[in-house]
């Protein structure tokens, strides 16, 4: 379990409980640095850092503070997920994800997140909104699924992109969510390492990111990079990527 963990017994009604009581855990450690990220030289604090691959593509070079960012789901969402935590936990940012019982915490750490930074409710269960909130109002950056299947409600996501703009936070949503700020999706997903008819052994997948919303032309941006790439982050392109059929290619991805 991570040490930002909730355990998966907890039940309902102290979920939210729980959610804050791992926020005051967390807080503890970071008061001699500050619960938020301290912005780097040349920098206003505005914005948390991404992987170089993704700063080319985004409209502010990071994640701006106060925004709310939706990652589609398919092929590579959960790898874009950590390429977005990454570099800010590396940089000094809090993180949290919640509603995501299946993440591999290997592969977080593998893709460079700092598992002592980040916070996990796995199960909110009716309590998603309120852990969210409380945790936006403690963290740097929320990542939040399963709000489509739990029927987050119009008023819910714009009271929470409120308070996201109020706290200098960023909500990042697994799946759709109507008035992000920016939209990312991985497309045209080919990996490095089969030859021939398949045969070989994965070694990175090759992605064009796109990105849509706010700042951008109305036809969004695309970046080739690998995600993720041999090392398990993100990678600038190669020029060797092999076209697969994802059901084969998908027992070995994240």
């Amino acid at each position: 379990m991570a040490p930002g963990a909730v355990p998966a017994g907890v039940d309902a009604a102290s979920r939210l409980e729980v959610a804050r009581g791992l926020l005051r855990r967390m807080e503890r450690p970071a008061r001699s640095e500050g619960a938020r990220a301290s912005p780097t030289p040349g920098d206003d604090g505005r914005v948390l850092p991404v992987a170089a691959p993704l700063a080319r593509v985004l409209p502010a070079g990071g994640l701006r503070r106060g925004s709310t960012v939706a990652v589609g789901a398919g092929p590579g969402s959960t790898s874009l997920l950590f390429a977005l935590l990454s570099a800010a936990s590396a940089s000094g940012a809090w993180a949290g994800v919640v509603g995501r019982p299946d993440l591999g915490l290997l592969a977080a750490a593998e893709a460079g997140v700092r598992l002592d930074r980040l916070a996990l409710v796995p199960r909110p269960g009716r309590d998603l909104v309120a852990v969210v909130a409380a945790l936006v109002d403690g963290l740097d950056l929320v990542a939040v699924a399963g709000h489509e299947r739990a029927g987050v409600r119009a008023a819910d996501r714009q009271r929470l992109a409120a308070r996201v703009r109020q706290r200098g936070a960023v909500l990042v949503a697994l799946g759709v969510w109507p008035g992000a700020d920016l939209e990312l999706s991985c497309t045209r997903a080919a990996w490095q390492g089969l030859v021939g008819a398949g045969a070989g052994r994965l070694r990175a997948r090759h992605v064009q990111v796109r990105v849509r919303g706010r700042g951008i032309a109305p036809d969004g941006r695309t970046a080739g990079m690998q995600l993720p790439g041999g090392s398990g982050a993100v990678e600038p392109p190669a020029n060797d990527a092999v076209s697969v059929p994802l059901q084969a290619a998908a027992r070995a991805a994240v």
